[in-house]
């Protein structure tokens, strides 16, 4: 298993001023850093005590540190290696749904799953595996993501929901949150019917709007199922696991679709984005945009100067 070597957690003044005295007397070597009380390191752990009360702890003598000084006697508490005493929950078998996207003028929509048992959470953990909205890399992402489909007692599906199809869904349910519904249940529903998942009892995801909306999609196999939505879901590994998922398949569709059609797709919605619609259309003729595009975006009017 890989070492941690990284840690971050929130500390409070009277712990930032006992820590400064501990690394002291332990032989630490203090030096200036941008926007912190102190940075300190030794030769296999390196921290910064931020003023925001952030405390960031990296090198590989983490884990030992964490274990043996900080948890113990720093925060007066104990969870590194020990999270599914302290909460049994978190080894519960589930499916966790994200999206990717849903923000980008460019590409599609692709709603992914990932149905996570017993110790493959762990094993997540253990890889990284954190809401893809935290890592900029692509490259980290497709690594994460090949890790993730490797790991024994996961299993992932994606419904991706190409351009004009997601136009034809959005010209019908003029609703975003109801094209998401959709896909979250045809994502469920695909798990469900794997071996591994059958009996999975809950599904987790990010609360984008009524959930009435995906039990109303969901059939026979989902309606079985206890669906849980709530803010900022990808805190729990089976989302944040899907939503690596999901982006890494967003992510190389795109770039299918920047060769295809011999432009370079940004993402997101940004002038940049413009410029990239705008060659597109020059090249291809406007109807092109509907092919590579989502075209209820006000970014379709600025391309095309209406």
């Amino acid at each position: 298993m890989p070492l941690l070597t990284s840690y971050t957690c929130k500390i409070t003044p009277e712990q930032v001023a006992q820590l400064k005295r501990d690394l002291s007397a332990r032989g630490f070597e203090f030096k200036d850093v941008p926007y912190a009380h102190f940075g300190a390191n030794t030769r296999d752990v390196s921290l910064a005590a931020y003023q925001s009360g952030k405390l960031v702890v990296q090198g590989k003598g983490t884990q030992e540190f964490v274990a043996f000084y900080l948890e113990p006697e720093l925060l007066k508490e104990v969870k590194l290696g020990y999270e599914h005493v302290l909460d049994p929950e978190m080894l519960t078998p589930r499916i966790g749904v994200d999206e990717s996207g849903k923000g980008d003028f460019f590409g599609p929509l692709v709603v992914a799953g990932a149905f996570v048992g017993g110790d493959a959470v762990l094993q997540l953990k253990e890889a990284g595996i954190k809401d893809s909205k935290q890592i900029s890399s692509d490259k980290r992402i497709a690594e994460l993501a090949k890790a993730i489909r490797k790991t024994v007692g996961v299993v992932t599906t994606v419904v991706p929901i190409g351009n004009e199809a997601y136009n034809r869904l959005h010209a019908r349910m003029a609703n975003v949150n109801s094209i998401l519904g959709w896909g979250h249940a045809r994502v469920i529903e695909n798990l469900l019917a794997t071996s591994a998942a059958q009996d999975c009892k809950r599904a987790i995801s990010d609360q984008f709007g009524n959930k009435r909306i995906i039990e109303q999609a969901l059939m026979e196999r989902g309606k079985k199922i206890q669906l849980i939505q709530r803010h900022k879901a990808e805190s729990d590994i089976a989302v944040a696991a899907a939503s690596i998922i999901a982006r890494d398949e967003f992510v190389t569709r795109l770039h299918a679709l920047s060769k295809k059609f011999g432009v370079e797709l940004p993402k997101g919605a940004s002038a940049a984005v413009e410029e990239a619609g705008r060659e597109l259309v020059r090249k291809h003729g406007a109807e092109i945009l509907g092919k590579v595009a989502k075209t209820h975006f006000r970014t379709t009017a600025k391309i095309k100067n209406l």
